[in-house]
């Protein structure tokens, strides 16, 4: 049905040609609202329809090529396997919530609305590009827009965390490219005598031939190349000790571009792990093994531990994203098949459940002036819907049976079992620590005595287009806690193209 329709230019294009209409639109809220909808409900309807027509044998779809620059071996190489149409998915659903969300934002509507749709557009392009050269365009891309989210609709400190933000990441992006370069250049040759590429081409940026032959490049060479490429894609995660750029992006950031960073970008680097080093580089993922392994676990217990001691709920919930997405670099750690695709289910419910608690956050900035939990109190009489949004996102978040966090960190524990027994407990001890900060937080936040220091009688409870993408995340997040295998059944076949070396 759809195998003369470039779908996946489409799905890219429609949200930049958003863009520029929502961004030409000058102060006309209202018709700049509906319009940004509009198209970010395009990408949303296209990725559900791949997802139907996607095929569950595995294998790169819904390919695409177009030559660029040919003299370079630059091409737009775009196809999406189990792993990356999850992504896809995920990034058109949040960004299309994260623009209904953003309903009652006033400041400079359309120049707001119109960075969310170039963001949605450079996402999109990362998990669906096979060339190293379009792959970093996109990437780059990305950070425009969520710079300008923090440093013009920011909180007071916005001007330091919009810059801490672009100086790591770019910095990050710089070794990244690094990496890509030495993989274009030392792989060329190979490329050569393998016929893939013309004997006098330079060099090809396709991500499938360069993989098909890198395996052959030296130990020494292969760790030195995915050392620069992981640096890069930690830092994205982020990973300790790489991570300090997070909590000051997230509480300084406007609510829908802290659900998009958390939501979205963070996946980013653990996806380009997954895309790219392993099935690139796989004698130097085996020699990182442990690296990966001890780096997962740090970020597990330090972002518990840092939780407790945090009285502001969105940073609470910031330092929650470096424990949880710890659980994907762990996940990815044990180099197994059922650890990798684990890893990969847990990055879509994290996507799911933080874009939920990050809402939460910017409702109860809205609506009381304050996320300092100690100023709380005795609420849930007052905003019931808010607060059973929280109790349900916190339990999501803290792995409660029934709910997808729980299914999705179960299948990294396991396959950690597998790979190095016993000390599987090391992580999960942590578990026992998400449960006191979220209890403790949400015990101090809406039950109890009423604080003084809020005036409840001007508290209003979830508007309409708030509770709207509210009750689609929560209930995704219910609906794959139940049926995992919807979600699983997408990445499991597409898991040997990832890593092609199996168990080790």
């Amino acid at each position: 049905m759809l195998e003369n329709i470039p779908i996946l230019s489409l799905l890219i294009l429609f949200p930049l040609v958003g863009a520029l209409v929502v961004f030409l639109m000058g102060k006309s809220d209202k018709a700049a609202k509906y319009t940004a909808l509009f198209f970010s409900a395009i990408p949303l309807a296209l990725s559900i329809l791949v997802l139907t027509e996607f095929s569950l044998t595995g294998g790169f779809q819904f390919e695409e090529q177009y030559e660029w620059i040919s003299f370079l071996g630059i091409s737009l190489h775009l196809a999406v396997d189990g792993v990356s149409i999850t992504m896809v998915f995920l990034s058109a659903l949040l960004v299309f919530l994260a623009i209904l969300f953003s309903w009652d934002v006033k400041e400079r509507l359309n120049q707001y609305l119109a960075l969310m749709l170039i963001l949605d557009a450079g996402i999109l392009g990362v998990f669906t590009s096979l060339d190293y050269f379009v792959f970093y365009i996109f990437w780059e891309v990305v950070l425009i827009p969520m710079y300008f989210l923090i440093a013009i609709w920011g909180g007071v400190n916005r001007a330091y965390a919009s810059i801490k933000f672009f100086i790591y990441t770019h910095v990050a992006s710089l070794a990244m490219l690094l990496g890509i370069f030495a993989l274009y250049f030392t792989t060329a040759p190979m490329l050569i005598e393998n016929g893939v590429i013309p004997a006098d081409a330079i060099g090809t940026f396709d991500m499938l031939a360069i993989a098909s032959v890198a395996g052959g490049l030296g130990e020494a060479l292969q760790i030195a190349i995915f050392g620069a490429l992981f640096f890069g894609f930690i830092v994205k995660m982020p990973m300790v000790p790489f991570h300090t750029w997070l909590p000051d992006a997230h509480v300084q950031a406007p609510t829908a571009g802290s659900v998009l960073l958390a939501g979205l970008l963070l996946k980013m680097g653990s996806y380009g792990i997954i895309r790219i080093c392993l099935p690139t580089l796989p004698t130097a993922a085996v020699d990182f093994q442990i690296i990966m392994a001890v780096i997962g676990v740090v970020s597990i217990i330090y972002g518990a531990f840092a939780c407790l001691a945090q009285t502001d709920l969105k940073k609470m919930v910031a330092y929650s994203s470096v424990s949880h997405m710890g659980i994907v670099m762990l996940g990815i750690a044990t180099l197994s098949w059922l650890g990798i695709a684990a890893a990969v289910f847990q990055m879509f419910a994290h996507g799911l459940i933080t874009a939920v608690l990050f809402m939460v956050c910017g409702m109860f900035q809205h609506k009381t002036g304050t996320r300092e939990i100690p100023l709380l109190g005795g609420l849930a009489p007052k905003i019931p819907i808010l607060s059973t949004v929280m109790m349900m996102g916190f339990m999501a978040s803290l792995g409660l049976p029934g709910m997808i966090g729980f299914l999705a960190e179960f299948s990294v524990f396991t396959a950690t079992f597998d790979t190095w027994g016993l000390w599987v407990f090391v992580p999960i001890a942590t578990v026992a620590l998400t449960a006191a900060y979220y209890l403790w937080a949400m015990q101090r936040s809406i039950f109890g005595e009423l604080t003084d220091k809020i005036d409840t009688s001007k508290l209003h409870d979830a508007y309409w287009f708030e509770i709207i993408p509210l009750a689609v995340l929560l209930g995704l997040i219910v609906l794959f806690g139940i049926w995992p295998a919807f979600v699983m059944d997408l990445i499991t076949p597409s898991i040997p193209l990832v890593w092609p070396l199996g168990v080790i």
